[in-house]
């Protein structure tokens, strides 16, 4: 096993440990969920350069006689990206204390003020740091309102 393999196997497991926070562990921490939007995805250009050049080296591996093991995790890592660029999608998930945005958890009490933009866009202020949550459906705006008006526990 070469060092290029073993790289490879420690971004397979990093990747995979990664989705399975994502999607399985993330929801379950910090207590119920109380309402998870999806949210627009960014740029796909990123995705489909990461994917071509997974697709060169698997081509220049098999060309040049390489391991069969460096295929196959190359192959692993071109499936991985293909979840985390065009199945995956970008979500955030209110809890009763805080809420997950880019998989980062921040409490109510950390927001100094939110405003909306014009072009849909939910503006929430931090003690250092903005945030510009676009989400996919803009009648969810409306659920993110009600949400912080109805429920007690959550407070701002």
């Amino acid at each position: 096993m070469t060092i290029t393999d073993i790289v490879l196997i420690l971004f397979v497991v990093a990747l995979l440990a990664w989705a399975i926070y994502d999607e399985l562990i993330m929801p379950k921490r910090h207590g119920e969920t109380l309402l998870a939007l999806p949210l627009l995805r960014r740029s796909r250009i990123d995705g489909f350069i990461f994917a071509g050049l997974l697709v060169i080296l698997i081509y220049n591996n098999v060309t040049n006689n390489g391991s069969v093991l460096t295929t196959w995790l190359l192959c692993a890592l071109v499936l991985l990206a293909i979840y985390l660029f065009w199945i995956r999608a970008p979500k955030i998930i209110f809890k009763t204390t805080g809420f997950f945005f880019a998989n980062v958890w921040i409490e109510y009490s950390r927001i100094q003020k939110m405003n909306l933009s014009e072009d849909g866009v939910l503006v929430m202020q931090l003690e250092q740091r903005r945030l510009l949550i676009r989400v996919k459906n803009i009648d969810d705006l409306e659920r993110i309102s009600q949400l912080f008006m109805q429920n007690q526990e959550v407070k701002i």
